[in-house]
């Protein structure tokens, strides 16, 4: 069965970098992502990874594993967000104590949803696919990103419902700070294969399809016993990210994926909208979506909200949800069942 967290008002958030941390010369973003939380009502509380970035990584791999399990098992922190993602994380997952790991909810996405998706299939408890922390700083936040505390503070049993954005971010303007962290320009507009409109239902499970691919034929990847064990060989909704693969790249890994039987079982696809999509010799990311679809005979909606293309749908592994789409709109209700 699948264990929610719960995020009550004036919860405490843990930070720690289990991939990469902040340099110095970008510490204020990190103080900006903290006192906005706190203006929200949270504590925070901050680990030294957070603060340190060296060689492609915040530490040394047990020294993020040690800081993670220790804000796990720390009491006064209800759920954890690291600042971002990174490149690294998979080093540390020989080093989480996933036995006894106690009920709190991580957030997160690209590097850390390795972590993410390992720990829904390891312990069957339920993790959260959506915004880091730096990415919360602004002062005001899209309708669809904000979410994230509607979803997290979602009670066993109850049922929530998240809608497909009006304008998605073309790309980042760093040197172009606004109140709102995104720069939400471009229609949004979620697209089927092989139809315009389907409705499909699942248990959630996904991330960045550049590092989770990583998890298949280990013991953090074992999806088939999560299916046989903990939801009772329920159907799996998959949900990928593209941050950087090429297309064929991508079309490696999934066929990777289907041939270690993470798609047995499978009701649909989703794939969230990637900056990555230019085609090889004219191959396309649409040819992959349209491949896979016939292969596994379910649906294939991509350019979906979440991922390294703001703004971000928050997506909980292990949940069940119903996804709905119709002429370029959306809708993913998730119900927190056991």
């Amino acid at each position: 069965m699948i264990r929610y967290p719960i995020a009550a008002a004036g919860a405490t958030i843990g930070v720690t970098a289990p991939s990469s941390g902040v340099r110095k010369e970008l510490h204020h973003l990190l103080e900006q992502a903290s006192s906005r939380m706190e203006a929200m009502g949270f504590n925070v509380l901050c680990g030294e990874t957070a603060w340190t970035q060296k060689k492609a990584k915040s530490a040394p791999a047990p020294w993020r594993a040690a800081e993670f399990n220790q804000m796990m098992h720390d009491e006064r922190i209800h759920l954890i967000i690291p600042p971002w993602g990174g490149e690294l994380l998979l080093e540390i997952l020989e080093f989480i104590e996933f036995e006894n790991m106690p009920c709190k909810w991580i957030l997160g996405y690209s590097d850390v949803s390795a972590l993410l998706l390992a720990t829904t299939l390891k312990t069957g408890i339920a993790t959260a696919h959506g915004a880091n922390l730096i990415d919360l700083r602004g002062e005001y936040a899209d309708p669809t990103t904000v979410m994230w505390t509607s979803v997290l503070a979602t009670k066993p049993g109850e049922s929530i419902v998240q809608h497909s954005s009006q304008l998605y971010q073309k790309e980042w303007q760093h040197a172009n700070p606004s109140p709102c962290v995104f720069h939400l320009t471009e229609q949004t507009y979620w697209s089927v294969a092989p139809h315009s409109r389907v409705s499909i239902q699942g248990r959630l499970l996904g991330g960045c399809v550049d590092v989770i691919r990583h998890l298949a034929g280990t013991p953090f990847g074992d999806v088939r016993r999560f299916q046989k064990e903990t939801i009772r060989q329920k159907p799996v909704l998959w949900y990928f990210e593209n941050c950087e693969l090429s297309k064929t790249d991508l079309r490696r890994s999934l066929v990777q994926m289907k041939l270690a039987g993470w798609f047995d079982h499978c009701s649909g696809v989703l794939f969230g909208r990637s900056a990555a999509n230019q085609p090889v010799d004219d191959y396309t990311a649409e040819d992959v979506y349209h491949e896979l679809s016939e292969e596994l005979q379910v649906p294939v909606i991509y350019d979906v909200d979440f991922g390294h293309v703001p703004p971000q749908i928050t997506l909980i592994n292990g949940a069940w949800a119903e996804v709905a789409v119709s002429d370029g709109k959306g809708s993913v209700k998730q119900t927190f069942k056991p």
